[in-house]
């Protein structure tokens, strides 16, 4: 028997879906029934590769990671309102990072007295049974719809992916009753094929000739131009295009919360990354007359930091310049113009204006900001170096800092791999109130090397990991999930370690142990810098602290894993921290190298 969930998965997997991260419930018996008639008629595989999830933020998230390796969309597929609330922050995480994934969510039958296949026969089928499931997502999504037919699914699929991929790039949201599902339908139904190439994504969006001109000859007639990204990098081919346009006019570039590489870190003209906390953002930003903003939500924080009244600002976004579609609220730059454009093509049209007005421009005011950058640039790496290396001068009884830490990881990463180097290494960093020095220390040079959720929901790194190891395909030799022992909670290491070993995806995780939610305590401190809270002694008394009897969060991961993951605890007491680092890292890459184990290593720092 063929039902319309056949069409459906069908139709999933003809629009090239490969994955589908699922966690089941009691609206999906036609689709675990297709599925299995797939493997009793293809040896045993399905269509697309069904992945069991234990809990659906770990599906989302792990779909996240998929699709941000690949660019390729994968399907989530949950139980109901309930199954829809679970996924919670991730759906906050594939809106505001921009993430094409397809979520399929089952609902309650809406007849009751058995006159259809899929009817009311479980109690849980009425409580769960709203007025309008698709609102709890709604305004987080690019589109939702009601599949309310097997007949329309393949074209409610293929608008819905249409969406998906177009900028701005986003989640998609579907939901059907289960009598829809339970519909039966004849082979022809199933063996129907819609082309993929016929519902294609919309062509990028160049910019104008007008504006292309005007933004050139502005960095090129500038005194101290200023370039800001943070997501401009998600497209790989830009990178060595505002590398190239950095380099041609002399202009510092700054990663504010980036989500990807925006240049190669040993880029001379690269000065660093910031997460605005503060008074934290580059001293170019109030020195610059002109400033290119590139794909960035949040560029300055106008209330602390703003730019000089009298900049030209221009801003470039792909996709939503006015942050409507992803439904920020309230959101202003002082800007000359808003650009609507990809950011690739955004890019090679600057380039080329600024190699057709460069002849009749001052080459040697641009020769010395490049001097000026390239000793900047030096002096911040000597300071990176200096602080990897300066240890506490009691090995025995202090802790190790996170620089101390991060330096030991990337050398033992370098000496390690086949390639000897960081070129097939990818880092998923959730560091959160360590963001930056994550950034810093890991010193990425690769177009897509090191990415985030783009978003602000904490637990996406470890589910990430695994999402992106499906979908790497053997393109790197090591993924490490750098994360914090707050967002190792949140990412449900019980779920995410049990799918790592099922499913083979075996990676390094990090995690920075500092004691608890290091954010919350800054935050406070930012508005109350001497109130009662800075007096606390503790982060535990404050109320954010983990401490005194933190959980060991790498047999969390081994308990997880029946034993499968390797796990250790290092600077906690006793010994040389230098060489327990130095011995405990190099074990845990080697494990996940060498045995394809995941690893997770509890590094204790200083505690908040």
């Amino acid at each position: 028997m063929y039902t319309a969930s056949s069409v459906f998965l069908r139709s999933i997997a003809d629009a090239g879906i490969t994955h589908i991260f699922a966690n089941w419930g009691s609206d999906h018996p036609a689709l675990l029934e297709d599925l299995q008639r797939q493997r009793s008629e293809k040896d045993g595989h399905t269509a697309s590769k069904i992945i069991t999830c234990p809990n659906e933020m770990v599906a989302l998230t792990a779909a996240q990671g998929f699709a941000q390796v690949t660019g390729i969309p994968a399907a989530v597929i949950v139980h109901v309102d309930v199954g829809t609330q679970a996924m919670a922050g991730a759906i906050h995480n594939v809106d505001k990072g921009r993430v094409p994934v397809l979520i399929y969510a089952g609902a309650s039958p809406f007849s009751s007295l058995g006159e259809m296949n899929g009817s009311r026969n479980e109690w849980i089928m009425s409580i769960q049974d709203i007025p309008d499931q698709a609102a709890i997502v709604r305004q987080y999504m690019r589109f939702t719809s009601q599949i309310e037919s097997g007949k329309v699914a393949p074209q409610v699929i293929h608008r819905a992916l249409q969406i998906a991929t177009s900028q701005p790039k986003g989640p998609v949201y579907l939901w059907a009753r289960r009598e829809v599902m339970e519909e039966e339908v004849d082979l022809a139904a199933v063996q129907k094929s819609i082309p993929r190439q016929k519902w294609p994504s919309i062509e990028p969006a160049a910019l104008s000739p007008t504006a292309a001109n005007t933004i050139a000859l502005a960095l090129l007639e500038a005194r101290s131009p200023f370039i800001i990204t943070s997501h401009s990098g998600r497209n790989h081919r830009a990178v060595p295009l505002l590398a190239d346009l950095s380099t041609m006019v002399g202009i510092p570039v700054v990663a504010v919360c980036p989500s990807a590489v925006a240049v190669p870190f040993s880029h001379p003209h690269f000065v660093g990354f910031t997460y605005l906390n503060g008074h934290s953002h580059s001293h170019h930003l109030a020195e610059a007359d002109v400033i290119l903003v590139l794909d960035s939500d949040v560029p300055w924080i106008t209330g602390t930091q703003p730019p000089r009244p009298d900049a030209r600002v221009f801003v470039v976004d792909s996709g939503d310049p006015l942050k409507t579609i992803s439904a920020v609220g309230q959101w202003h730059v002082d800007a000359e113009m808003l650009c609507n454009a990809d950011i690739l093509l955004a890019l090679e049209g600057i380039n080329a204006a600024v190699e057709k007005h460069a002849k009749n421009h001052d080459a040697g005011i641009i020769d010395q900001r490049r001097t000026a950058l390239a000793t900047e640039h030096e002096e911040w790496v000597h300071s990176l170096d200096h602080l990897e290396d300066t240890w506490t001068s009691n090995l025995q009884s202090g802790r190790a800092t996170l620089p101390n830490v991060l330096g030991v990881l990337r050398r033992t990463i370098e000496q390690q791999t086949p390639s000897h180097g960081l070129q097939k290494i990818l880092v998923l960093n959730e560091g959160i109130s360590n963001y930056p020095a994550v950034w810093d220390h890991m010193r990425t040079e690769v177009p897509g090397g090191q990415i985030t959720s783009g978003g602000s929901s904490l637990g996406w790194g470890l589910a990430a990991a695994i999402g992106a190891h499906m979908g790497a395909g053997g393109k790197y030799e090591l993924i490490v999930a750098i994360v914090g022992d707050g967002s190792f909670l949140f990412g449900v290491p019980s779920s995410v370690y049990w799918i790592a070993r099922r499913y083979e995806t075996p990676f390094l995780t990090i995690v920075l142990n500092n004691g608890g939610w290091r954010s919350p305590k800054l935050s406070m401190l930012g508005c109350h810098p001497t109130g009662h809270g800075s007096r606390a002694a503790s982060g535990a008394e404050l109320s954010v602290g983990f401490g005194p009897n933190s959980p060991d969060y790498s047999q969390i991961a081994v308990a997880a894993s029946a034993g499968w993951a390797w796990g250790k605890r290092a600077g906690a007491e006793g010994g040389n921290i230098k060489e327990e680092f130095n011995t405990a890292i190099a074990e845990a890459v080697r494990v996940v190298l060498e045995e394809r184990r995941c690893a997770v290593l509890d590094c204790v720092l200083d505690s908040i």
